[in-house]
């Protein structure tokens, strides 16, 4: 299995184990499988076919400028998205009776996140840190408990869904308990930190006395087009490129990262010299030099991101999440055995899912001028010299360059 997704990035590894004795609801069938992206962990059978409405919160929006989670804004952003998933639920097209059914039936809905990178960035955090492990901790939290809050009540508005009688939240179970539970089925330890900074008891209560609306409320599902509407970053992604080519139906366009852009203004370090270094390199600031150490850590991309990281904050988000996430793992170097632990560690953690794994190509193309052929980390000399938009970005940017030309 790790031999095949080393060599073309999938199929994806899930554990059942976790999706099922995790699930809110055990109580009415087998998850069988996931959806493509696997978020979605809903009950499958013979009359059903699992459904969800999906929708995301724009993480970035909902921090202030002194780097607080804004609980207000958040709130209420979640109540509205909530309520106008489960409304769509009712007003929806169903092309087959068994995806109406298990939709009616259970009413799941799937609210995301997207933003993740771009929030950190603003709290000035790197990616990959304990800070930023500990902070998507804490906003997941959040999100979680203003969901579950609207879902009930919903219920208490319109009526808790037609199975919740059994179900995990009617026992009194929510999905940060239910880590214990996979705990004890397994007989091993499940490696992640329990507890939060809310209050949780209020809406156990709550729950209780008025049910949910939802079967299911919160499913992380990959944003790469939405966030490019909203000007943002795909979902729980590390930020893949400072600088790459866009292409669409009005041509080829080089984009570069406006926080770093920013960082580096405010440093004082922006100049036509740093703009060529950074296409020479690709947007990788590590050969850069003059650059802070801080402005480095927190401006590394995906393949120089430890995949720790990346899979503890996973199973800190995943602590609260009553679905799943579309997690993807990047692997810089190739190497069956950091594949091996990588994987190891995302079941030790407790995560229900994985996605792709992306790696990096063997070889870079070599840059070079006319006169004086470059090594592939060499640094570029600084021109002003005009360069046209295109797939191909010279990072010398010499007129007499056949790829300038």
């Amino acid at each position: 299995m790790l031999r095949m997704i080393f060599e073309t990035g999938h199929p994806w590894i899930t554990f059942k184990d976790a999706c099922n004795v995790r699930s809110p609801q055990d109580h009415c069938g087998v998850i069988h499988s996931s959806n493509l992206c696997t978020e979605i962990t809903l009950n499958t059978g013979p009359d059903e076919t699992a459904v969800c409405n999906l929708g995301s919160v724009v993480l970035e929006q909902h921090i202030t400028d002194d780097g607080r989670i804004d609980h207000a804004k958040l709130r209420e952003t979640v109540r509205v998205a909530v309520r106008a998933l489960d409304n769509v639920i009712d007003i929806n097209f169903y092309p087959t009776e068994p995806a109406r059914n298990a939709n009616m039936r259970h009413r799941p809905v799937g609210l995301g996140v997207m933003g993740l990178q771009n929030a950190l960035y603003k709290l000035d955090i790197p990616f990959g840190s304990e800070a930023a492990v500990d902070f998507s901790d804490e906003i997941m939290e959040a999100i979680a408990f203003y969901a579950y809050e609207a879902s009930s009540d919903l219920a208490a508005e319109k009526g808790s869904y037609s199975s919740y009688k059994g179900s995990k939240w009617d026992r009194g179970i929510l999905p940060q308990d239910s880590i214990d539970i996979l705990e004890t089925e397994r007989n091993v330890p499940i490696d992640t930190p329990r507890g939060g900074k809310l209050d949780w008891q209020p809406l156990r209560e709550k729950i209780a006395a008025q049910g949910m609306r939802n079967s299911n409320v919160l499913a992380i599902a990959p944003t790469a087009t939405i966030a490019n509407i909203m000007g943002s970053c795909p979902c729980i992604e590390p930020t893949y490129k400072n600088l790459y080519v866009k292409s669409n139906l009005s041509g080829d366009f080089i984009v570069l990262n406006q926080y770093l852009v920013r960082d580096l203004k405010a440093a004082g370090l922006w100049n036509a010299e740093m703009r060529d270094n950074l296409k020479y390199f690709d947007g990788d600031l590590n050969d850069i030099a003059g650059i802070p150490q801080h402005t480095r850590e927190k401006y590394r991309t995906a393949f120089d991101i430890p995949f720790e990281y990346m899979v503890d904050a996973a199973a800190r988000r995943q602590k609260w999440i009553d679905q799943s996430q579309s997690l993807n793992l990047f692997l810089g170097e190739p190497d069956m055995k950091t594949l091996s632990h990588m994987y190891r560690r995302a079941w030790a953690k407790g995560l229900k899912t994985t996605y792709y794994l992306r790696t990096l190509g063997a070889s870079n193309i070599e840059k070079a001028t006319v006169s004086k052929q470059e090594s592939a980390r060499q640094a570029p000399v600084a021109s002003t010299a005009p360069v046209e938009a295109g797939p191909k970005v010279c990072s010398i940017l010499d007129p007499d360059c056949e790829a300038c030309q």
